[in-house]
């Protein structure tokens, strides 16, 4: 059995966390892979991280020790496999991952025994053109049959949300937003996400989107501080597929892109990106199953206390 660990090497208790998880795989015979969460920036493949000498690429259980961002980067590595991940919170918010208080020896141990419920999320594929792309290019791009060109990236795994953004100089963002070929709006803002259900609680939330129940299949996409009165947030049917053209008349030189929060960089300007659901839905495992709603009003809607 093969065991992958991403901890967050900054947090003191996620590493002791994981000292103690060598252990127990030790007493078990589990062969146990580690691996710093500050190794697995974005562009970053499993293959880069793990010593394929030993075995294949194929991990029975991925255990997370660390906060959402910590997952977020587990999923985008093991994204096109199947391999469900246990997150463990040693972050702050953690609404992705299990309270640490019951311990991870008996968590993971729960895990192994299949004592969890699995909760299949849908993720994002993110395909970008740029300037100067040919028409044979942008054809092979946006169908998802060329995901590198010339050592650069060009289609990338999302969980929570796709982002795009004012560039370095400030300037607002002026885009056509179109769903399944069909032109919806013009745009000029700061920018859009287009997001998962899952990250219907993350950046989505925070510019005025509405919280999604997890099961949803569909993507969100929420404008960033609109500049009209008209604007609203758009919930599509599962299998739609979001484009965003971004004009380069309208000085948009400088956009940022940003994938689950982590910034994109291209060596021309971005000219246009496809965000559809992706192929392969990425399982989260929950140690003790909070329902989505309760989970909700807990975190976003009491009051903190004021003691």
């Amino acid at each position: 059995m093969n065991i992958l660990v991403v901890v967050n090497e900054h947090n003191g208790a996620a590493q002791d966390a994981a000292a103690m998880l060598s252990t127990y795989f030790a007493s078990q015979g589990i062969a146990g892979i580690f691996i710093p969460a500050h190794d697995i920036p974005i562009g970053t493949r499993l293959v880069d991280v793990v010593d394929t000498r030993d075995g294949a690429l194929d991990f029975d259980l991925a255990v997370v020790l660390g906060g959402d961002g910590t997952i977020l980067r587990t999923a985008r590595i093991l994204a096109g496999k199947r391999t469900p991940i246990m997150g463990i919170n040693f972050g702050h918010l953690g609404f992705l991952a299990n309270v640490s208080d019951p311990g991870v020896i008996p968590m993971v141990a729960a895990a192994l025994a299949g004592d969890v419920t699995a909760e299949e999320r849908m993720n994002l594929s993110v395909h970008v053109v740029c300037e100067g792309d040919d028409e044979e290019t942008i054809d092979a791009i946006e169908t998802g049959e060329l995901a590198e060109l010339d050592g650069e990236e060009r289609m990338f795994f999302a969980l929570n949300e796709f982002a795009l953004t004012r560039g370095g100089s400030g300037a607002i963002v002026t885009f056509d937003l179109s769903v399944s070929g069909d032109h919806v709006v013009s745009l000029r803002a700061d920018g859009v996400v287009v997001s998962t259900a899952t990250g219907s609680t993350a950046y989505a939330l925070s510019a005025g989107g509405p919280l999604v129940a997890p099961s949803y299949r569909g993507l969100i996409i929420v404008p960033l501080a609109p500049h009209t009165l008209l604007s609203r947030a758009i919930v599509t049917a599962p299998h739609d597929i979001v484009e965003l053209d971004i004009p380069q008349e309208y000085g948009n030189e400088e956009v940022s892109l940003f994938i689950d929060g982590e910034a994109l960089s291209f060596a021309h300007p971005v000219k246009r990106v496809i965000i559809r659901q992706g192929a392969i839905a990425t399982t989260l495992l929950d140690y003790r199953k909070e329902p989505f709603y309760s989970k909700i009003s807990r975190v976003f809607f009491e009051a903190p206390s004021l003691e």
